[in-house]
């Protein structure tokens, strides 16, 4: 009778420890006798100590933040960069048994590959274009890391630094950009001005009596301010009129 007690309770017990416990945002790889043999959905498992083992794999979306990373553009410019990669384990089966610590293969492949866009792109298209270069980041981390079972599901350039000569070159050129815009804006309004007054004074000169009536009309505008000396300038209308004049 204490010798039945004795194998229940060693029956229990190895039961007990055999129990494992999958989250719903999880997945179990099992081995026996260190060969695949199956995948463990969530819930309660059995594995049975000694002969199989199992591997805990988080299916959630993970991030990793990739360091500054110094590279050279295209246009021999030295920037370093860094981003944040969003990935998820998409094979269990793939992410325990084609790579030893996919976390750390994945952050280790975005930095090369992060060096390695920079030096095919030049520095405009670099800070212009960073949607661009980040999914081609992506797109070329995401089909190295397939074979793993790991999805990539985007990469997002955070910050591009530049050495400080670069910047206060980039500042001379913008600086400069805004200059010639002011230029080329405040020309502009002179031609519109010069065609409005010359419009004006066509106007004036096929009209009699306009130019003379504008001249008043200067005049009571000056007159308003008592400090103002007046000079009054006679229009050739008016001596045109006496012209005709008859004693």
């Amino acid at each position: 009778m204490v010798l039945w007690i004795t194998v229940l309770i060693v029956v229990l017990v190895v039961l007990l420890a055999s129990l494992r416990v999958v989250n719903q945002y999880e997945k179990g790889v099992k081995f026996t006798l260190g060969k695949f043999t199956g995948i463990m959905n969530p819930g309660l498992r059995l594995v049975i100590p000694v002969v199989q083992t199992w591997n805990r794999v988080d299916m959630r979306v993970k991030t990793i933040d990739v360091p500054d990373q110094d590279g050279i553009t295209k246009d021999n410019v030295s920037v370093f960069m860094n981003a944040v990669l969003f990935y998820r384990v998409d094979d269990a089966e793939k992410a325990i048994i084609k790579v030893e610590d996919f976390d750390y293969a994945v952050s280790q492949l975005a930095q090369t590959t992060m060096r390695d866009i920079a030096g095919e792109t030049d520095l405009d298209n670099l800070l212009s274009k960073r949607d661009t270069v980040s999914k081609k980041i992506q797109m070329i981390v995401d089909a190295a890391t397939d074979p793993w079972g790991v999805k990539v599901e985007a990469v997002e350039l955070k910050h591009i630094g530049l050495p400080e000569n670069m910047k206060r070159t980039i500042a001379k050129q913008a600086e400069a950009e805004r200059e010639k815009r002011a230029v080329i804006i405040n020309a502009e309004g002179e031609v519109i001005a010069a065609n409005n007054l010359a419009k004006a004074a066509n106007m004036l000169s096929k009209t009699p009596g306009a130019l003379h009536l504008r001249t008043l009309h200067s005049i009571n505008d000056l007159s308003s301010d008592q400090s103002n000396t007046i000079v009054f300038a006679v229009p050739l209308e008016i001596l045109k009129s006496y012209a005709g004049f008859k004693k």
